[in-house]
């Protein structure tokens, strides 16, 4: 595979030919980059909207704080995935009881088709804005699309699409350039945050904090680590191999951290257009992605409004098939079903049957008449109800030298992938309590 190629040659030709060298960078990406774009999906686009629109430029900061959580639990459960050769649901059967299985992987299950349901809906609605036609028949289509996307594609083709939908993303940091952002106010509410005990502002913490850290995320990039594992036969779970251990990890860390960073520094970008349209005019009740793209027309011109939609439905086109691959990998390991987006549909049937499944109940819920709000909450609340123990789940493992073998974690991911821990059981118990009052 082509990650394979630029980690064997990228260093050696970088030095004479510097497009070659931005090559074998681009090779080197591959779960953590695309995880990363996942999580700015439409969903995460009206959160992000919702903030900037009510708070403007404040909440900002957030993007700073949540960024190494983010990047330590990925990190970790790249590691899982790569040391084990096997996904997290695996190890979960392996090494606990089954009712923490079975219980984790159908509120995975509830929150990712929730999810669906969410950025498949937001993702109609937006092409709707661009393209004549009713909205019904866009929803269908991006359904369909995302859908045919996993069945009809092999993993190794499938994923360089991925990675190219990944572009979609930069609408947004083109959009705030268009409004000639950042501004100094910008900048010092990044580095200087003004934090606030209201109820609503702990609320949209929350739902940053919620959107950011999103399970499904979690299971993707393990399973995706164990996708290359099975498809290059020169490459083994480290824990078979340990020669492989430097470069692999180092890989996975590169892949990662860059991966989450482009995530929030496109998550930081929206919120940056929605305060400095929406925020500065007044505009402060944003509930959906296609109302924020249509309520920035006005202010920021045909262009930037155009930018930002299709935006939408890119980041969804790359979304969906990641929530409901990550609930496909789930379910399979729970079964020891054979899954992989490699095999054809009649060789991995309940791998494929989930995906389906999953896709068509997220599309139904968009005929049923539930709220788009509503959904957008409860997809939040599900992922926060599912991160933390997930979480510590994968923490547990990853430290376990029976799992690990002798690549446990180092002192200095512990500490972060505890606190990123602590930190989302908090925001759990902080949605119940908001949904309390």
């Amino acid at each position: 595979m082509n990650r394979q190629k630029g980690r064997s040659h990228g260093p050696r030709v970088a030095s004479k030919v510097p497009v070659s060298g931005v090559l074998s960078i681009l090779g080197k990406l591959g779960p953590g980059l695309i995880t990363g774009a996942a999580d700015d999906d439409p969903s995460g686009i009206a959160t992000y909207s919702q903030v900037g629109a009510q708070f403007g430029y404040g909440m900002l900061w957030t993007m700073l704080f949540s960024f190494p959580l983010m990047a330590a639990i990925q990190e970790i459960s790249a590691r899982i995935g790569r040391v084990t050769g096997i996904g997290i649901a695996g190890n979960i059967r392996r090494h606990f009881p089954k009712p923490y299985l079975y219980g984790i992987v159908s509120l995975l299950l509830i929150a990712n088709i929730f999810n669906i349901g969410a950025d498949i809906g937001a993702m109609g609605a937006a092409a709707g804005l661009i393209f004549p036609g009713p909205t019904a028949l866009f929803v269908i289509l991006a359904g369909s699309i995302s859908l045919l996307l996993q069945v009809l594609i092999p993993y190794s083709s499938y994923v360089k699409y991925l990675k190219w939908l990944t572009l979609a993303l930069f609408s947004y940091v083109v959009t705030a350039i268009i409004l000639h952002e950042p501004r100094w106010e910008a900048l010092r509410a990044t580095f200087l945050p003004g934090l606030s005990l209201h109820g609503a502002y702990f609320t949209a913490l929350i739902a940053i904090l919620g959107t950011t850290i999103s399970p499904y995320l979690f299971f993707w990039q393990a399973s995706e680590e164990v996708e290359d594992v099975t498809l290059n036969a020169t490459e083994h779970p480290i824990k078979q191999a340990p020669k492989q251990a430097p470069v692999q990890l180092e890989r996975i860390r590169f892949d990662t951290y860059l991966g989450m960073a482009f995530s929030n520094i496109v998550a930081f970008f929206i919120i940056l257009t929605a305060a400095s349209t929406l925020y500065a005019h007044g505009i402060r009740d944003i509930q959906t992605s296609d109302q924020a793209a249509r309520a920035l027309e006005p202010l920021a011109g045909r262009f930037a409004f155009s930018i930002f939609a299709l935006g939408i439905v890119g980041t969804g086109l790359l979304a969906v098939p990641v929530l409901a691959g990550s609930a496909a990998y789930a379910v399979s390991e729970v079964f020891q079903w054979k899954a992989s987006l490699e095999k054809k549909p009649t060789h991995a049937v309940g791998f494929y049957t989930t995906i389906g499944i999953a896709t068509f109940m997220g599309l139904v819920l968009n005929f049923i008449h539930l709220n788009p709000i509503k959904a957008l909450f409860w997809s939040a609340v599900l992922n926060g109800v599912v991160a933390g123990p997930v979480m510590a789940f994968m923490m547990l493992l990853a430290r376990n030298p029976k799992v690990m073998g002798e690549f446990t974690l180092p002192k200095s991911l512990r500490i972060a992938g505890w606190l990123a821990t602590g930190a989302m059981i908090l925001v759990s118990l902080g949605m119940f309590a908001t949904i309390s009052q």
